[in-house]
Protein backbone atom coordinates (compact mmCIF):
# COMPACT_ATOMS: atom_id res chain seq x y z
CA UNK A 1 0.00 0.00 0.00
CA UNK A 2 0.97 3.63 -0.35
CA UNK A 3 1.82 6.24 2.46
CA UNK A 4 3.02 9.39 2.76
CA UNK A 5 6.32 8.81 5.26
CA UNK A 6 8.65 11.72 7.21
CA UNK A 7 11.93 10.86 7.84
CA UNK A 8 13.34 13.66 9.47
CA UNK A 9 11.74 17.10 10.27
CA UNK A 10 11.54 19.73 7.47
CA UNK A 11 8.72 21.96 5.78
CA UNK A 12 6.51 19.34 4.64
CA UNK A 13 7.65 20.13 0.59
CA UNK A 14 11.43 18.88 1.53
CA UNK A 15 9.90 16.06 3.78
CA UNK A 16 7.04 14.25 2.65
CA UNK A 17 7.62 11.22 0.64
CA UNK A 18 5.00 9.10 -0.74
CA UNK A 19 6.16 5.20 -0.53
CA UNK A 20 5.12 1.79 -0.99
CA UNK A 21 5.00 0.09 2.80
CA UNK A 22 3.40 -3.21 4.33
CA UNK A 23 -0.44 -3.18 4.81
CA UNK A 24 -0.62 -2.74 8.45
CA UNK A 25 -2.36 -6.10 10.73
CA UNK A 26 -4.48 -5.33 13.46
CA UNK A 27 -3.44 -5.89 16.84
CA UNK A 28 -6.48 -6.18 19.73
CA UNK A 29 -9.01 -3.86 20.40
CA UNK A 30 -8.10 -2.80 16.77
CA UNK A 31 -10.06 -2.61 12.91
CA UNK A 32 -8.28 -2.10 9.85
CA UNK A 33 -9.87 0.66 7.81
CA UNK A 34 -9.47 1.36 4.49
CA UNK A 35 -9.34 4.94 4.13
CA UNK A 36 -11.48 7.02 1.86
CA UNK A 37 -10.42 10.68 2.78
CA UNK A 38 -8.01 12.54 5.64
CA UNK A 39 -8.87 16.21 6.56
CA UNK A 40 -5.89 17.98 6.96
CA UNK A 41 -4.66 19.94 10.06
CA UNK A 42 -2.39 23.10 11.07
CA UNK A 43 -0.56 21.31 13.25
CA UNK A 44 0.06 18.68 10.37
CA UNK A 45 2.72 20.67 9.17
CA UNK A 46 4.29 21.40 12.71
CA UNK A 47 5.14 18.03 13.15
CA UNK A 48 6.46 17.83 9.45
CA UNK A 49 8.51 20.84 10.94
CA UNK A 50 8.76 19.40 13.93
CA UNK A 51 7.86 22.72 16.29
CA UNK A 52 4.50 20.17 17.71
CA UNK A 53 4.50 19.40 20.89
CA UNK A 54 4.78 15.56 20.43
CA UNK A 55 7.12 14.76 18.42
CA UNK A 56 6.51 11.02 16.93
CA UNK A 57 9.82 8.46 15.84
CA UNK A 58 10.57 8.50 12.41
CA UNK A 59 9.53 7.54 10.09
CA UNK A 60 5.72 8.69 10.99
CA UNK A 61 2.63 9.35 9.00
CA UNK A 62 0.18 12.28 9.62
CA UNK A 63 -3.37 12.89 9.25
CA UNK A 64 -5.22 12.99 12.73
CA UNK A 65 -8.63 12.81 11.12
CA UNK A 66 -9.90 10.26 8.61
CA UNK A 67 -13.27 8.08 7.15
CA UNK A 68 -13.18 5.41 5.74
CA UNK A 69 -14.67 1.66 5.37
CA UNK A 70 -13.78 -1.42 8.25
CA UNK A 71 -12.13 -4.09 6.30
CA UNK A 72 -10.87 -6.42 9.26
CA UNK A 73 -11.92 -6.77 12.47
CA UNK A 74 -11.20 -9.05 15.90
CA UNK A 75 -13.67 -11.73 16.46
CA UNK A 76 -15.78 -9.33 19.23
CA UNK A 77 -15.58 -6.04 17.48
CA UNK A 78 -18.57 -4.06 18.11
CA UNK A 79 -17.69 -2.83 15.02
CA UNK A 80 -18.67 -4.90 11.06
CA UNK A 81 -16.81 -5.49 8.67
CA UNK A 82 -18.43 -2.97 5.58
CA UNK A 83 -18.99 -0.24 8.12
CA UNK A 84 -18.39 3.29 7.30
CA UNK A 85 -17.04 5.16 10.41
CA UNK A 86 -14.57 8.36 11.26
CA UNK A 87 -11.02 7.35 12.70
CA UNK A 88 -8.83 9.44 14.94
CA UNK A 89 -5.43 7.21 14.71
CA UNK A 90 -2.63 7.80 16.53
CA UNK A 91 0.72 8.59 15.82
CA UNK A 92 3.18 7.72 14.16
CA UNK A 93 0.79 6.33 12.18
CA UNK A 94 -1.11 8.53 10.77
CA UNK A 95 -4.54 8.48 7.98
CA UNK A 96 -2.43 10.10 4.91
CA UNK A 97 -2.31 5.80 3.75
CA UNK A 98 -4.47 3.67 1.98
CA UNK A 99 -4.75 1.62 4.95
CA UNK A 100 -4.49 2.15 8.40
CA UNK A 101 -5.04 0.15 11.98
CA UNK A 102 -6.80 2.13 14.55
CA UNK A 103 -8.37 1.55 18.39
CA UNK A 104 -11.55 0.60 18.42
CA UNK A 105 -11.87 3.60 21.32
CA UNK A 106 -10.86 6.34 18.44
CA UNK A 107 -13.22 5.16 15.96
CA UNK A 108 -17.05 6.78 15.71
CA UNK A 109 -19.77 5.26 13.05
CA UNK A 110 -21.50 8.24 11.12
CA UNK A 111 -24.99 8.05 8.76
CA UNK A 112 -25.28 7.20 5.55
CA UNK A 113 -26.22 10.49 4.97
CA UNK A 114 -22.86 11.70 5.40
CA UNK A 115 -20.38 12.19 2.52
CA UNK A 116 -16.67 10.64 2.92
CA UNK A 117 -15.29 14.46 2.64
CA UNK A 118 -17.91 15.66 5.45
CA UNK A 119 -17.11 12.60 7.48
CA UNK A 120 -13.36 13.44 7.09
CA UNK A 121 -13.60 17.14 8.45
CA UNK A 122 -15.99 17.40 11.24
CA UNK A 123 -14.50 15.53 13.95
CA UNK A 124 -12.16 17.47 15.98
CA UNK A 125 -13.68 21.27 14.93
CA UNK A 126 -17.37 20.19 15.68
CA UNK A 127 -16.56 18.30 18.99
CA UNK A 128 -14.05 21.22 19.86
CA UNK A 129 -17.20 23.64 19.06
CA UNK A 130 -19.77 21.78 20.42
CA UNK A 131 -17.83 21.06 24.21
CA UNK A 132 -17.05 24.97 23.88
CA UNK A 133 -20.44 26.11 23.72
CA UNK A 134 -22.41 23.59 26.00
CA UNK A 135 -20.19 22.39 28.14
CA UNK A 136 -17.53 25.43 28.52
CA UNK A 137 -19.85 28.43 27.86
CA UNK A 138 -23.12 26.81 28.76
CA UNK A 139 -24.80 29.09 25.82
CA UNK A 140 -28.90 29.17 26.09
CA UNK A 141 -31.33 30.42 23.76
CA UNK A 142 -31.55 34.25 23.07
CA UNK A 143 -28.02 35.10 24.13
CA UNK A 144 -25.55 37.02 21.79
CA UNK A 145 -22.55 34.86 20.34
CA UNK A 146 -19.89 36.29 19.27
CA UNK A 147 -17.65 33.85 16.79
CA UNK A 148 -14.16 34.99 15.53
CA UNK A 149 -12.41 34.14 12.78
CA UNK A 150 -15.78 32.62 11.42
CA UNK A 151 -15.16 31.07 8.21
CA UNK A 152 -12.06 28.51 9.79
CA UNK A 153 -12.58 25.55 10.67
CA UNK A 154 -13.44 25.63 14.23
CA UNK A 155 -15.22 29.11 13.90
CA UNK A 156 -17.53 27.85 11.39
CA UNK A 157 -18.57 25.00 13.11
CA UNK A 158 -19.61 27.41 15.87
CA UNK A 159 -21.36 29.49 13.92
CA UNK A 160 -23.66 26.61 13.08
CA UNK A 161 -23.49 25.12 16.73
CA UNK A 162 -23.97 28.86 17.74
CA UNK A 163 -27.42 28.96 15.58
CA UNK A 164 -28.74 25.83 16.30
CA UNK A 165 -28.47 26.28 20.05
CA UNK A 166 -31.05 29.16 19.53
CA UNK A 167 -28.20 32.19 19.79
CA UNK A 168 -27.82 35.27 17.97
CA UNK A 169 -24.28 34.70 15.97
CA UNK A 170 -22.09 37.84 15.14
CA UNK A 171 -19.19 36.59 13.33
CA UNK A 172 -16.00 38.20 12.58
CA UNK A 173 -13.88 37.61 9.21
CA UNK A 174 -11.03 39.09 7.36
CA UNK A 175 -12.07 40.15 3.67
CA UNK A 176 -15.46 39.76 1.14
CA UNK A 177 -14.63 36.12 0.38
CA UNK A 178 -14.40 35.20 4.26
CA UNK A 179 -17.27 37.45 5.20
CA UNK A 180 -19.43 35.86 2.44
CA UNK A 181 -18.82 32.43 3.76
CA UNK A 182 -19.49 33.46 7.45
CA UNK A 183 -23.20 34.59 5.99
CA UNK A 184 -23.59 31.71 3.91
CA UNK A 185 -22.99 29.34 7.95
CA UNK A 186 -26.00 31.27 8.99
CA UNK A 187 -24.23 34.00 10.84
CA UNK A 188 -26.73 37.35 12.02
CA UNK A 189 -24.03 39.46 11.82
CA UNK A 190 -21.09 39.56 9.74
CA UNK A 191 -17.84 42.03 10.87
CA UNK A 192 -15.08 42.35 8.12
CA UNK A 193 -12.29 42.97 10.76
CA UNK A 194 -9.83 44.62 8.28
CA UNK A 195 -12.36 47.43 7.87
CA UNK A 196 -14.75 47.48 10.67
CA UNK A 197 -14.35 47.62 14.39
CA UNK A 198 -15.71 44.45 15.51
CA UNK A 199 -16.25 46.39 19.40
CA UNK A 200 -18.35 49.20 17.85
CA UNK A 201 -20.16 46.90 15.95
CA UNK A 202 -21.04 44.86 18.79
CA UNK A 203 -22.09 47.04 21.34
CA UNK A 204 -24.14 49.04 18.47
CA UNK A 205 -25.84 45.89 18.01
CA UNK A 206 -26.64 45.17 21.31
CA UNK A 207 -27.68 48.42 22.42
CA UNK A 208 -24.55 48.38 24.57
CA UNK A 209 -25.59 45.26 26.62
CA UNK A 210 -22.15 43.17 24.65
CA UNK A 211 -21.70 39.21 23.73
CA UNK A 212 -22.84 37.00 26.07
CA UNK A 213 -20.25 34.45 24.66
CA UNK A 214 -16.92 35.28 22.79
CA UNK A 215 -15.38 32.35 21.33
CA UNK A 216 -11.76 33.03 20.24
CA UNK A 217 -9.41 30.86 18.39
CA UNK A 218 -6.98 33.90 17.30
CA UNK A 219 -5.89 35.45 21.11
CA UNK A 220 -3.57 38.07 21.14
CA UNK A 221 -5.01 41.93 20.59
CA UNK A 222 -8.42 40.20 19.44
CA UNK A 223 -8.84 38.95 23.54
CA UNK A 224 -8.04 41.91 24.57
CA UNK A 225 -10.50 44.05 22.23
CA UNK A 226 -13.44 41.31 23.01
CA UNK A 227 -12.76 42.04 26.83
CA UNK A 228 -14.31 45.65 25.47
CA UNK A 229 -17.71 43.89 24.44
CA UNK A 230 -18.33 41.17 26.86
CA UNK A 231 -21.69 41.42 28.32
CA UNK A 232 -21.70 41.48 32.57
CA UNK A 233 -22.01 37.38 33.25
CA UNK A 234 -20.40 36.71 29.83
CA UNK A 235 -18.56 34.42 28.95
CA UNK A 236 -14.88 34.06 26.77
CA UNK A 237 -14.19 31.09 25.76
CA UNK A 238 -10.56 30.47 24.88
CA UNK A 239 -10.24 28.31 22.42
CA UNK A 240 -6.24 28.48 21.12
CA UNK A 241 -4.09 31.08 20.10
CA UNK A 242 -3.66 31.34 16.07
CA UNK A 243 -3.11 34.87 16.23
CA UNK A 244 0.37 33.99 17.62
CA UNK A 245 0.19 35.83 20.71
CA UNK A 246 -0.69 34.55 24.17
CA UNK A 247 -2.82 37.54 25.88
CA UNK A 248 -2.77 38.09 29.70
CA UNK A 249 -6.23 38.69 31.17
CA UNK A 250 -6.26 41.42 34.17
CA UNK A 251 -7.89 39.96 37.00
CA UNK A 252 -9.51 43.35 38.30
CA UNK A 253 -10.92 44.08 34.94
CA UNK A 254 -13.20 40.27 35.38
CA UNK A 255 -14.23 41.47 38.93
CA UNK A 256 -15.58 44.51 37.28
CA UNK A 257 -17.63 43.75 34.68
CA UNK A 258 -17.94 39.83 36.36
CA UNK A 259 -17.54 37.71 33.52
CA UNK A 260 -15.31 34.38 33.35
CA UNK A 261 -12.76 33.79 31.10
CA UNK A 262 -12.85 30.19 30.77
CA UNK A 263 -10.28 27.38 28.38
CA UNK A 264 -11.28 24.80 26.11
CA UNK A 265 -8.80 21.98 26.26
CA UNK A 266 -11.21 19.63 24.11
CA UNK A 267 -8.21 17.14 23.53
CA UNK A 268 -7.80 16.96 27.08
CA UNK A 269 -11.59 16.31 27.67
CA UNK A 270 -11.60 13.92 25.25
CA UNK A 271 -9.06 11.58 27.14
CA UNK A 272 -10.33 11.75 30.06
CA UNK A 273 -13.96 11.58 29.47
CA UNK A 274 -14.31 9.03 26.35
CA UNK A 275 -17.98 8.47 27.44
CA UNK A 276 -18.64 12.25 27.14
CA UNK A 277 -17.10 12.14 23.29
CA UNK A 278 -19.66 9.39 22.61
CA UNK A 279 -22.62 11.40 23.61
CA UNK A 280 -21.30 14.43 22.28
CA UNK A 281 -20.71 12.36 19.06
CA UNK A 282 -24.54 11.30 18.56
CA UNK A 283 -25.85 14.48 19.25
CA UNK A 284 -23.59 16.11 16.30
CA UNK A 285 -24.91 13.02 13.95
CA UNK A 286 -28.52 13.72 15.09
CA UNK A 287 -27.70 17.69 13.88
CA UNK A 288 -26.31 16.89 10.83
CA UNK A 289 -29.12 14.74 9.89
CA UNK A 290 -31.35 17.59 11.01
CA UNK A 291 -29.55 19.64 8.73
CA UNK A 292 -28.66 21.81 10.91
CA UNK A 293 -24.72 21.30 10.71
CA UNK A 294 -22.87 20.66 7.29
CA UNK A 295 -19.30 20.62 7.38
CA UNK A 296 -17.25 23.95 5.24
CA UNK A 297 -15.04 22.23 3.04
CA UNK A 298 -12.21 24.61 1.00
CA UNK A 299 -11.18 22.37 -1.69
CA UNK A 300 -10.63 18.52 -1.93
CA UNK A 301 -7.54 17.53 -3.26
CA UNK A 302 -5.82 14.17 -4.59
CA UNK A 303 -3.53 11.40 -2.82
CA UNK A 304 -0.79 12.97 -4.66
CA UNK A 305 -1.44 16.55 -3.95
CA UNK A 306 -1.18 16.64 -0.12
CA UNK A 307 2.35 19.04 -0.27
CA UNK A 308 0.06 21.03 -1.99
CA UNK A 309 -2.70 20.97 0.01
CA UNK A 310 -0.13 21.93 3.02
CA UNK A 311 1.48 25.14 1.29
CA UNK A 312 -2.02 26.11 0.74
CA UNK A 313 -2.68 25.58 4.43
CA UNK A 314 0.32 27.60 5.84
CA UNK A 315 -0.77 30.32 3.91
CA UNK A 316 -3.62 30.67 6.01
CA UNK A 317 -5.58 31.98 3.22
CA UNK A 318 -7.83 29.11 2.97
CA UNK A 319 -11.33 28.70 5.02
CA UNK A 320 -12.69 25.81 6.88
CA UNK A 321 -11.64 22.36 5.80
CA UNK A 322 -8.71 20.85 3.57
CA UNK A 323 -9.39 16.98 2.64
CA UNK A 324 -7.50 14.66 0.59
CA UNK A 325 -8.97 11.94 -1.13
CA UNK A 326 -6.77 8.61 -0.32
Amino acid sequence: MRSWLIREHGDPSDVLRLEEVPQPTIERNQVLIEVNAVALNFFDILLCQGKYQEKPPFPFTIGAELSGKIVSVNEGSKFKVGQRVIALPKLPSGGLAEYVAVDERSIYPIPKSMSSYEAASMFVTYHTSYYALHNRGNIKPGEVLLVHAGAGGVGSAAIQLGKAAGAYVIATAGGTEKTKVCRSLGADIVIDYLTEDFVQVVKERTDGKGADVIYDPVGGEIFERSRKCIAFDGRILVIGFAGGNIPSAPINHILVKNYSVVGVHWGLFSKLKPLEIQKEHKALMSLYEEGKINPLIYREFGFEEIVEALNLLADRKTWGKLVVKV
